[in-house]
């Protein structure tokens, strides 16, 4: 009979430490970061009163008499279920979400304790603490790399007050754009700023700028391939092989030639280009005066479509056929005439009997040597073309000395147009009747390059202020600008100019032009370029990945006390990718340029990211890691034991804490801003209470029922 008192008691005592458990629960249902908690009940050793006997015989066995003693609480277990994630305005809260601990410290890294609770501040010292006053531990900024090694051991996370960053020098520039391969581009360039020199094609640059005759200070942005440039409309001249111009200056005089009469003769016109304007027409035969007469006539009728007069003059007694090309004719070639006999005609010259007065200019692609011969000039740049038309305009001996004494010039001027002068210099001036058409044989006419070209086609008399300009010629180009900073912290502006200059094979070619403001330089080499520009190339594959650029580096020096030689290193894409500059036939654009340098700066807030860590915003607009919060993983967080104010400590059976970053390993990622709410559920726990009343009041029945039996056994003395 006492055996159930006692068991009451036990039930009695079982189920108080249960109700002070989820009275602790409920408690606590507001608190940051708490764990609820459950009691275990467990039965008490029960007494045997008889034990377990084997089935012997026809006997079957018997089970063990036991009568229980009652209940206690074995053990009571921690749910480290996630609790709800609950905003708030300031911005050094945090919240775990998943698995983890914060790490804290009272003793500056000497013991840890671990928490849930992320309602951390800075204190006057600026250390990231708790309420309770630990500071929070994990990794601090290294001064040296600028990076947060979460390799390293732990410590104190610290962020002294009214900290600062220093200038940081531009060490990189990164550009992501795109140089338009197509054959119709909207942002052009004139062609170059060269004006006329008596030097050589293919020479180089500098010596035309320093040419007697030139006087051109400025450094002239590179003419290049005249195959990949555009009209003054973005349109692409794609000019091949052989295509190019006929252009004439003057007419041209044949004169003094005796004629015979002798025999009937053939007359033949062509021009240089192979076209027939005459063949086989028979002149009459007569006497002299006759046969040069019927001459004159027979070419005379073609003059409209030959520009090639003939008249007679008698000089000497002999009658004498003179042919003058007037330059006037739409065609502006050569005019050749041949006859079919060597016993008569033009006694005093030869057959055939040029009027020349117009040369060919053949585009040759890049690679082959430019060409100035007589007759036939070829030309792969806007230099080599406007040296070869300089060298005909100027090919003129008016007086017979040997000498070619004129004024006339032919430049490229900042436009990119053709311009042609013609003032006076010698005795050797002539009126200049310009006359430009298209070379169609062989190949195709270029329409672009001829229409360009021909607006040169018009009179420029000698020692007169009159000019004649061709349609600009222009080339595809694109810039992109960026501010560098030097060791002090001071701005420059970086600007990074492309020009289409050359496709070669499967490889396409851009000029590069950096430059800097004055007195900043980048380039040590003044022979080259002026101080403060740098000119290189970048190259494009066939299918308008990125393949290489010269230079892939500037040396900087600011000028101005900053540290002078600063390298900075041109990030423009890896070989035969897309992740940088590209050649495709799109717009050229840019989609993206960086670089790394910054100005000094206070720092003006933080925030804390999702693998907690610690980023300051500066004055500057910068913004970078400061520290990053350390996170510890339990084997068994139920092991963990609680110290009060929201703080575990290991245990014996917790295991030892697996430390790193948030987000790896099985870590929860952090959450700014934030606050894990208590997991406590308000309806399970006062659930829990009515259980545990029930069981309480049992308990209290099971003592006074066993009271009343007692009073009944204790009356039986009466």
């Amino acid at each position: 009979m006492l055996k159930s008192l006692f068991s009451g008691v036990s039930g009695l005592q079982s189920h108080q430490v249960a109700m002070d458990v989820e009275s602790n629960n409920i408690a606590n249902v507001n608190t940051t970061g708490f764990k609820y908690s459950r009691a275990n009940f467990s039965d008490l050793l029960a007494q045997t009163k008889s034990i377990a006997t084997a089935p012997q015989g026809q006997l079957g066995g018997k089970n063990p008499v036991q009568v229980g003693l009652g209940s206690t609480v074995s053990s009571t277990t921690r749910i480290f279920s996630q609790g709800s994630i609950q905003n708030s305005d300031k911005n050094t809260d945090v919240a775990i979400q998943g698995d983890g601990f914060f790490i804290i410290s009272p003793d500056g890294g000497n013991t840890y304790k671990y928490t849930r609770a992320g309602d951390f501040k800075f204190d006057a010292g600026g250390n990231f603490v708790d309420n309770n006053g630990f500071v929070a531990q994990g990794w601090l900024r290294d001064g040296v790399t600028g990076k947060v090694d979460s390799t390293a051991p732990i410590t104190n996370i610290n962020i002294a007050p009214g900290l600062t960053t220093p200038a940081s020098a531009t060490q990189e520039i990164a550009l992501k754009a795109n140089l338009n391969s197509g054959p119709l581009v909207e942002s052009i360039s004139p062609a170059y700023t060269i004006k006329s020199s008596p030097v050589t094609p293919g020479a180089s640059l500098s010596a035309y700028v320093s040419a007697v005759d030139n006087n051109v200070p400025a450094y002239p942005i590179e003419s290049g391939d005249l195959g990949v440039m555009f009209n003054e409309a973005g349109e692409a001249y794609s000019l091949q092989e052989g295509q190019g111009v006929w252009a004439s200056f003057r007419e041209s005089v044949l004169q003094g030639a005796d004629v015979n009469d002798t025999d009937d003769l053939d007359i033949n016109l062509t021009t240089d280009d192979g076209t027939i304007i005459l063949i086989q027409e028979s002149a009459i035969a007569g006497n002299a005066a006759q046969t040069a007469a019927a001459y004159a006539a027979k070419i005379n009728q073609f003059s409209a479509q030959t520009g090639v007069e003939a008249t007679v003059e008698i000089v000497g007694g002999n009658s004498q056929l003179h042919l003058v090309n007037k330059n006037s004719n739409t065609s502006g070639h050569n005019i050749h005439l041949t006859t079919n006999s060597d016993g008569g005609g033009f006694t005093t010259v030869g057959s055939p009997y040029d009027v020349v007065t117009a040369h060919k200019y053949r585009y040759i692609e890049a690679g082959a040597t430019p060409s100035n011969p007589g007759g036939d000039k070829t030309f792969t740049s806007i230099a080599d073309l406007r040296y070869a038309m300089e060298t005909e305009a100027r090919n003129f001996d008016g007086d017979g000395d040997g000498n070619f004494t004129n004024g006339i010039k032919i430049e490229v001027n900042e436009q990119g147009k053709f311009s042609i002068k013609n003032p006076t210099k010698g005795v050797d001036d002539y009126d200049m009747n310009m006359q430009v058409t298209a070379i169609i044989t062989g190949t195709t006419e270029n329409v672009r390059f001829t229409k360009s070209m021909k607006a040169l086609s018009t009179t420029v008399p000698a020692g007169s202020s009159g000019e004649a300009f061709s349609q600009a010629m222009t080339a595809a180009t694109h810039s992109s600008s960026i501010d560098v900073f030097d060791s002090l912290g001071s701005k420059h502006t970086v600007r990074m100019e492309f020009r289409k200059t050359k496709v070669d094979g499967e490889t396409s070619t851009w000029s590069t032009s950096i430059s800097v403001p004055p007195p900043a330089t980048i380039n040590t080499n003044t022979t080259v370029s002026p101080e403060n520009e740098l000119r290189g190339s970048i190259r494009f594959n066939a299918d308008g990945s990125f393949l290489d650029t010269t230079p892939s580096s500037i040396l900087f020096s600011g000028n101005n006390g900053s540290t002078p030689g600063q390298t900075i290193n041109l990030s423009f894409g890896s070989t035969d990718q897309f992740d940088g500059m590209t050649s495709y036939d799109s717009r050229s654009s840019t989609s993206g340029i960086s670089q790394d340098g910054f100005t000094g700066g206070d720092l003006v807030g933080i925030r804390i990211d999702q693998s907690g860590t610690l980023v300051g915003s500066f004055s500057n607009g910068r913004s970078f890691g400061l520290a990053q919060i350390g996170m510890a993983k339990f084997t068994n967080n139920e092991g963990l034991s609680t110290e009060g104010g929201n703080v575990y400590i290991q245990t014996a059976n917790s295991g030892d804490p697996i430390i790193g970053t948030a987000a790896t390993a099985g870590r929860g990622f952090i959450q700014s801003s934030a606050l894990e709410a208590s997991n406590v559920d308000l309806s399970r726990a006062l659930t829990q209470l009515i259980i545990i009343q029930r069981g309480f009041q049992a308990n209290g029945k099971t003592i006074t029922t066993s009271d009343q039996l007692l009073q009944t056994l204790i009356g039986l003395k009466n």
